[in-house]
């Protein structure tokens, strides 16, 4: 009998978990080394805003959403949303699809559960699990990891790295581990922050005001890039799921500019001039009248546009109409990468083969968030990586 290949897969995330689930045991014995107590954290935090675990999206516009898309699609057409939505189902989790087209686990399954079922399958499919194992380089061919203070070897015949990017540092993910492949002469992209909060130089009464208040149902704008959601008034400044799809527009701008421009669309359902008609003839009521009854601006939308105009502007219908259709919001910086739901940087994808094989290290493989890549919120970030085990145990299931 030909002995089984051993594979080492470093990292305990979404990624890591499903190509622990999926490798073949009759091909590999597997090992997992989390840094952690316990698997899935990143997961778990994931969960606490609303568990939605893919988004129910055509493949076509799914694959949009992320950039770079070539690198992502052919990963999304191997273990698409419908294909994880069968395979959760396969692990006893069934899911629904919500108003906003996300999926979430049926009511009443909580995130822990979900890992439950994971784990449960890391079992079935024969794979051992390392706890407090913090990796820490290569010795000649050995792998090197930190336990209780204590540098251990571990030989493998095949490397798999799913060590995160650097968001959320209570779940693991620190980005520490960058120094390492630069050793070996594998390029590595600084981390920036995406997905996470915008500052926003407010005015001190305003922001007293307004903080924890929504914008609902407007068109956010940057650059090229629009989405309709909402956004709350921070402190800090602006965040909120209207803004995560235009995280690679805004960093761009700050990166060049110092500042990067958002516009605001409060009335997305109305053309301009249907605005400045209902503006024009306003009969005896008066402006603000105007505003909150005819055109349902609320007390936030038009303590905004009062920011944005002179009280000449304010008064004048043309400027006014223009400013409730494209609102500007100057950006002057992002959140710290900690307080991000994800980042961007890591591993550059030109460093890897199709089959996401680093080609400077034969037998050794990067998945998940720690490649250069990037997605909003809602469902994307996490198929991402779900996607990219499964293909990545597809590929080395086909070895001899």
């Amino acid at each position: 009998m030909i002995p089984k290949k051993h594979i080492a897969i470093i990292g305990g995330g979404p990624a890591a978990l499903m190509l622990a689930c999926s490798i073949d045991s009759g091909k590999y014995t597997v090992s997992l080394y989390e840094k952690n107590a316990a698997l899935g954290r990143k997961l778990l935090v994931a969960g606490k805003g609303g568990f939605n675990l893919t988004h129910s999206e055509d493949l076509q516009q799914f694959a949009n959403r992320y950039y770079p898309r070539n690198f992502i699609e052919p990963f999304l057409a191997q273990f698409s949303n419908t294909d994880f939505r069968v395979w959760l189902s396969s692990i006893g989790i069934d899911t629904y699809v919500g108003t906003s087209k996300r999926v979430f686990p049926v009511k009443g399954i909580k995130p822990i559960e979900v890992l439950k079922a994971i784990e449960n399958k890391l079992i079935q499919n024969q794979v051992s699990v390392f706890y407090h194992h913090t990796w820490k380089g290569w010795e000649t061919n050995q792998l090197i990891f930190e336990k209780e203070h204590q540098l251990l070897t571990q030989p493998a015949d095949i490397t798999v790295f799913a060590l995160g990017g650097a968001s959320w540092k209570v779940t693991g993910s620190d980005g520490t581990w960058t120094p390492y492949f630069e050793e070996k002469h594998i390029s590595t992209l600084p981390f920036y922050p995406s997905n996470c909060a915008c500052e926003i130089s407010w005015n001190k009464p305003f922001v007293e005001r307004y903080a924890g208040q929504a914008l609902k149902n407007a068109v956010f704008s940057c650059g090229t890039v629009s989405n309709k959601g909402e956004a709350v008034i921070t402190q800090f400044g602006i965040e909120g799921s209207g803004l995560y799809p235009l995280s690679g527009e805004i960093r761009q701008q700050l990166s060049t500019q110092r500042e990067a421009l958002v516009r605001v669309d409060l009335k997305p359902d109305l053309i301009k001039e249907e605005i400045f008609a209902r503006l024009e003839n306003k009969g005896n009521l008066s402006l603000k009248n105007v505003l909150e009854k005819k055109l349902n601006l609320s007390e936030l939308h038009i303590a905004l546009i009062k920011l944005q105009t002179t009280k000449e502007e304010y008064q004048n219908n043309v400027i006014l109409t223009d400013r409730i259709k494209s609102l500007p919001l100057s950006l002057v910086g992002l959140a710290p990468l900690d307080e991000a739901i994800s980042t961007v940087g890591g591993i550059a994808p030109e460093e890897l083969t199709e089959n996401l094989e680093l080609k400077k290290l034969p037998q050794h493989y990067c998945i998940g968030e720690m490649i250069d890549w990037d997605a909003p919120t809602g469902g994307y970030l996490l198929q991402a990586c779900f996607s990219m085990g499964y293909a990545l145990a597809k590929h080395l299931n086909s070895f001899k």
